[in-house]
């Protein structure tokens, strides 16, 4: 074997690997990242959570320009979709990402390989590439950050076409009469949002009694609430056993998901939105003895060791939540693990949004959670409807949601339905990071008028003593 190319190689480019990547350079380790894409970033940036996002922003606008502007005395006529252009903007928007992380490869010295990678064994990497010839790389450190997988649907063959993921339905070249979307989840709801507001049909069917699982039910509801009235219709405690393509239409056969007798649906697209899994596919796991949980997910330490020396994971091919940013920190801890320092993660302080509109955003424990563990705890909501900058931007939908520990006032989760919920959350996560009671957040000034206010609110409302209702 010849001498040891890297400290580390990096098996995915995605959130979690790129930051990996750039954290073990700038430290001074030798680092290599090999990706089966051409382009850099993973799923996220090139098919998944920049696109989407891009996507959510243009639809939003184009919902504003035909129902929203007039009521702030802005009259716009003749308001018409140009899909091709929003694609394009889309499209705009994945390239100066990706092309972003290339930069940063370049700018921190780390050296890129193209293909797909395997462990050959540990500190042994084969890098296939497209043509079928491959090279091996030599290493001290092997990381898995490949990421996730469409999670398929047995009886729903998925062909981009008619039947979509979240990739095809990224890429529609026409809206879509009546979109069904499989799956009451994130992905779901974001995707189903987009193609509502540029005018298609959406029907969400959940296998559960509620959307959003996972989620504080109270919030579930809600946001339930809300995107009902904006036009999407759901079917829950639903399954979907079969899809037929026939011609132009997709005809799914559905039946409650306790049992009873089944009825038809008919699309002209469905999305199957069901959730995700790790991938794994074709690695090399298997020869090197990786060890897998029943889940498929890779088992490490809480540094994200495997149980093969050298060999580590993170992001979403191990246990949490499939989150990119959840991945980058991960990343970041294994990288300085790997260099000699130390780190740690507080997953109670991981915050996770939905880009829908209103967002919804959540950090630290639901309710169910502390119902469940028997903690004692407090509640502090205040709605959006009293709140002044909320009316001055007519977007009094939601509210904000505290929970505190009934003893010491610690703050244990924070719920968020409203404009900009993503951004607002963070708040209240650097709050759970530090270990803030309630109170702490009540006596920080809040700068007047803004939607942060609700937090300041809703922290007060935990004592009992909110000023504005």
């Amino acid at each position: 074997m010849a001498d040891t190319q890297f400290d580390l190689v990096v098996i995915g480019s995605g959130p979690g690997g790129y930051v990996a990547a750039i954290r073990a350079a700038q430290l001074g380790l030798r680092t290599a990242c090999v990706e089966m894409r051409k382009t850099l970033g993973g799923t996220c940036l090139n098919i998944g959570c920049i696109p989407s996002k891009a996507l959510l922003t243009a639809s939003e606008k184009y919902e504003e320009a035909k129902h929203s502007l007039a009521s702030f005395g802005v009259k716009v006529a003749g308001v018409e979709l140009d899909l091709p252009t929003m694609m394009k903007h889309k499209d705009g928007v994945v390239a100066a990402n990706v092309g972003g992380v290339e930069f940063l490869f370049k700018k921190n010295k780390v050296t890129r390989f193209i293909g797909k990678g395997s462990i050959e064994a540990a500190g042994v990497v084969k890098v296939t590439k497209e043509d079928g010839s491959a090279e091996t790389v030599t290493t001290k450190n092997i990381l898995i950050a490949t990421g996730s997988d469409v999670m398929p649907l047995p009886g729903v063959a998925i062909d981009e076409k008619k039947i979509v993921s979240s990739t095809g339905a990224l890429d529609l070249d026409k809206v879509p009469g009546r979109l069904v979307v499989i799956g009451g989840g994130v992905i779901g709801l974001e995707l189903g949002s987009v193609w509502q507001r540029l005018g298609a049909q959406v029907t969400v069917v959940e296998f559960l009694d509620r959307i959003l699982p996972g989620m504080d039910a109270e919030v579930s509801k809600q946001s339930q609430r809300i995107l009902g009235k904006q036009g999407l219709a759901f079917k829950l405690g639903t399954k979907v056993t079969s899809a037929t393509v026939k011609g132009e239409t997709v005809t799914l056969t559905v039946e409650p998901a306790k049992g009873g007798s089944a009825e038809t649906l008919e699309a002209d697209i469905v999305l199957v939105a069901i959730g995700r899994r790790p991938y794994t596919a074709g690695l090399g796991l298997d020869t090197v003895g990786v060890a897998l949980d029943n889940r498929g997910r890779v088992v490490t330490d809480h540094h994200f060791r495997t149980n093969v020396p050298g060999i580590w994971a993170i992001g979403d091919v191990i246990a949490g939540p499939m989150l990119a940013h959840k991945a980058e920190e991960e990343g970041v801890v294994a990288a300085e693990v790997m260099a000699g320092q130390s780190g740690h993660i507080n997953y109670d302080a991981i915050p996770g949004v939905v880009y829908t509109w209103p967002e919804i955003a959540s950090v630290g424990k639901t309710e169910e959670q502390l119902k469940e563990a028997g903690i004692a705890y407090k509640v502090g909501k205040f709605p959006f409807t009293a709140n002044g900058r909320a009316r001055a931007m007519q977007v009094t939908e939601g509210f904000v949601k505290v929970l505190a520990d009934a003893k010491t006032d610690k703050l244990l989760g924070a719920h968020i339905i409203g404009a900009n919920a993503g951004d607002m959350i963070e708040e209240l996560g650097l709050a759970i990071e530090f270990g803030a009671s309630s109170e702490d957040v009540a006596r920080t000034s809040h700068a007047h008028p803004t939607l942060t206010e609700a937090i300041k609110e809703a922290c007060l409302a935990v004592d009992g003593r909110p000023i504005h209702i």
